[in-house]
């Protein structure tokens, strides 16, 4: 299942936001938040926006690797608490269960002390590079990272 975004059985598949254009060169598997008309690349300033994941057009065999062309039609999962995305990460490196924010670019990257807590990495535990993808478990949206 290293091929998709979304890593559940097809027939659990999640709420999906689509007919929007996406606002710039996204890779999928970035957090987006939209308007009505557009993604728009999350970062830390969007923290208490509803954020989505943005994912791969299957239907027009986009690959995950590929980028969406500013003003493509995107397609974008409202993820939920439990559910399993592989999503892009800030370079660093992770343990299990690390906790995870929001970050630039749309990133998710090691939520500090007192942030809200979107996910958690679910990946194997290590180094890794900027806007590689790695399985994170969506966390309940009221938790916050302790000291």
């Amino acid at each position: 299942m290293a091929n998709v975004i979304y890593r559940h059985p097809v027939n659990q598949e999640p709420e999906t936001v689509s007919n929007m254009t996406v606002a710039g060169a996204y890779l999928p598997g970035i957090l987006v938040t939209e308007d009505g008309d557009e993604f728009t690349v999350a970062t830390a300033a969007d923290i208490e926006a509803e954020l989505l994941i943005l994912s791969n057009r299957q239907f027009y065999d986009q690959d995950i690797t590929t980028a969406y062309a500013s003003g493509d039609t995107g397609v974008a999962y409202r993820p939920k608490p439990g559910e399993v995305y592989q999503a892009r990460l800030a370079a660093a490196t992770y343990a299990k269960g690390a906790p995870l924010t929001v970050g630039a670019s749309g990133y998710l990257t090691a939520a500090g002390a007192s942030e809200r807590v979107l996910a958690f990495f679910d990946g194997t535990a290590g180094a890794i590079s900027a806007g590689a993808l790695a399985d994170v478990r969506i966390a309940n949206s009221f938790l916050t990272a302790s000291a």
